[in-house]
């Protein structure tokens, strides 16, 4: 087949995606419970799983249909998703994006169809947003440096795990870290590399980056995967010689702080982003206005108070 044929079968059959979504979408809007798809990055992660976990629950007490998919960390396998969405009848669609970046033009699909979107914890960043539930993640960076400068006396050699590049999440706890660092003058940020949020890439990373600069006295790792990667790659030496502060306050993370290996999480409430995303896609249902921007306090967790949150 010519290229010119192939696209012109690629833009056919998106329209009749869309077409149908629309004719689906306007039959099941007559008084149904609604359909709502939620298109997750991955749920190898604990956290997604509690937010999807979170997400069904509220889906359950309020009569919604909700579709769970999993892109595995794939940004073209959540666009296919996000696109078959479209012709499966969904009314709604909550994504937590694999990249910020790669999943506009999706966005940007499913309002040109009319279906409206939903992110959560990771925003899109280009598209229409009807509501962002997501947890003040650059504040959260602030409060990891802080726990962190505090373990170390506020001087040395550090490290940065930094998660999924184009991810919104990614992006604004890195911004805060680097904003509330700047406020320890003694404290000199080593290294800084991507471990895409995943435990066994954080093992890598970490390992090759204390060979580098072997007289670190803490990491911090963007999320909880990545930490937990980083104490095996530190093995004894955690939280004796080298601090290590995580982020999501997942329960391996909590576990970790509470056994002394990890000095601190940011503590997010992930079953309670999936929760309050649906409660905003029901509110579309009913014909209401979603909240434009939906935060999600996060905390600083400790050997101090991390049994409230086990």
């Amino acid at each position: 087949m010519s290229l010119l044929r192939k696209s012109v079968a690629v833009v056919a059959s998106l329209s009749l995606a869309f077409s149908l979504a629309a004719c689906n979408r306007d039959s099941a809007g007559e008084g149904g419970s609604g359909s709502v798809t939620l298109a997750l990055s991955t749920q190898t992660n604990p956290f997604f799983v509690q937010v999807r976990d979170g997400a069904q629950a509220k889906a359950d007490e309020l009569g919604i249909n909700l579709n769970i998919q999993d892109a595995s960390d794939d940004p073209s396998t959540q666009t296919n998703q996000l696109n078959n969405a479209a012709s499966s009848g969904a009314e709604v669609v909550i994504v937590n994006p694999t990249d910020s970046d790669a999943v506009v033009p999706a966005v940007q699909a499913l309002n040109n169809a009319d279906i409206p979107v939903i992110a959560v914890d990771r925003s899109a960043n280009g598209g229409d947003i009807a509501s962002f539930i997501a947890s003040d993640n650059v504040a959260g960076g602030k409060q990891a440096a802080d726990a962190l400068a505090a373990a170390i006396g506020e001087e040395g050699e550090v490290l940065v795990l930094q998660g999924i590049a184009g991810s919104s999440a990614s992006r604004d706890r890195g911004q805060g870290f680097a904003e509330g660092i700047a406020a320890y003058p003694n404290i000199t940020v080593a290294a800084t590399q991507t471990a895409n949020f995943d435990r066994t890439e954080g093992l890598d990373v970490a390992t090759n980056l204390l060979q580098a600069h072997p007289n670190v006295k803490a990491i911090f790792a963007e999320n909880d995967e990545m930490a937990l990667g980083a104490l095996e790659a530190l093995g004894a030496r955690a939280g004796n010689d080298v601090m290590v502060v995580g982020f999501d306050g997942t329960s391996d993370g909590l576990r970790a702080v509470n056994e002394g290996r990890m000095v601190a999480t940011i503590a997010q409430q992930p079953g309670e982003l999936g929760a309050r995303a649906v409660e905003e896609a029901k509110k579309i249902l009913d014909g209401e206005t979603p909240e434009a921007e939906v935060p999600v306090e996060v905390v600083t967790v400790t050997k101090e108070n991390v049994e409230e949150y086990l």
